[in-house]
């Protein structure tokens, strides 16, 4: 349940979240009105699954008695809903519908790109929330190197969703069919090598994207945070 101290102590970034979100609602809603048309609105569902993460790792941060079994296990599902956070960047491809550089196209390109560029910020402020819950818990040596195979395993995650369409709830509800298709990707790598290009090209993306909000987040604070406390100066 979220509290008045949490709401004070992240205050800057939830009001700039809500600030972002509000510019996503309304460029949709203003393509809506000039195209009478609901083609983006599944961007609505796109950007609250990319919420998920956030939420959990902000309860996470702000529950510093948390066992380890409950950080485990949030700390697991937060990482399988983790990839719906970039994902949205993956719904450019349905600019390829509009006519280029029509008015369709232009609004088409604005709302995407506003979900987008949200959903990146919420992946890139989930992930440092997360190093600092994870920092409770492992070792210093275990935990670099889980967030640097961090993007890949995000971008795999991106992969199975935009071109096998398996979604983050599917790891409980069709297992078995996710596990053979991870299988097949594994084994047969030249079999799949485009699926492979893009999960590459797309790890280097997010490491990218994440440098520079994490440039930009730098720049706009005092100082970097000491404690979970001071996450409220991150943007």
């Amino acid at each position: 349940m979220i509290t008045r101290n949490y709401i004070n102590t992240h205050f800057v970034v939830l009001s700039r979240l809500s600030a972002a979100t509000a510019c996503c609602a309304v460029l949709l809603l203003l393509r809506v009105k000039l195209l009478n048309s609901f083609f983006l609105l599944f961007l609505v569902w796109n950007l609250i699954l990319a919420y998920v993460p956030f939420v959990l790792s902000s309860y996470l941060l702000h529950r510093e008695k948390a066992s380890k079994l409950r950080t485990l296990i949030l700390g697991l599902v937060w990482l399988a809903f983790l990839p719906n956070a970039p994902y949205i960047l993956t719904d450019l491809i349905h600019l390829q519908l509009s006519t280029p550089f029509s008015i369709e196209f232009i609004l088409d390109a604005s709302v995407i790109v506003s979900f987008a560029l949200t959903g990146i910020w919420l992946y890139v402020l989930s992930v440092q929330q997360m190093k600092l819950v994870f920092k409770r818990h492992a070792s210093a040596r275990w935990l670099n190197l889980f967030f640097y195979l961090l993007p890949f395993l995000v971008s795999f995650g991106v992969y199975l969703g935009r071109f096998l369409r398996f979604n983050s709830w599917d790891i409980l509800v069709n297992p078995l069919v996710l596990l053979q298709d991870i299988l097949n990707l594994v084994l047969h790598p030249f079999q799949y090598k485009m699926g492979w290009f893009f999960i590459l090209g797309f790890a280097m993306l997010l490491l990218l994207m994440t440098k520079i909000f994490t440039g930009y987040m730098a720049s706009a604070t005092p100082s970097p945070p000491q404690n979970p406390a001071d996450m409220k100066n991150v943007l």
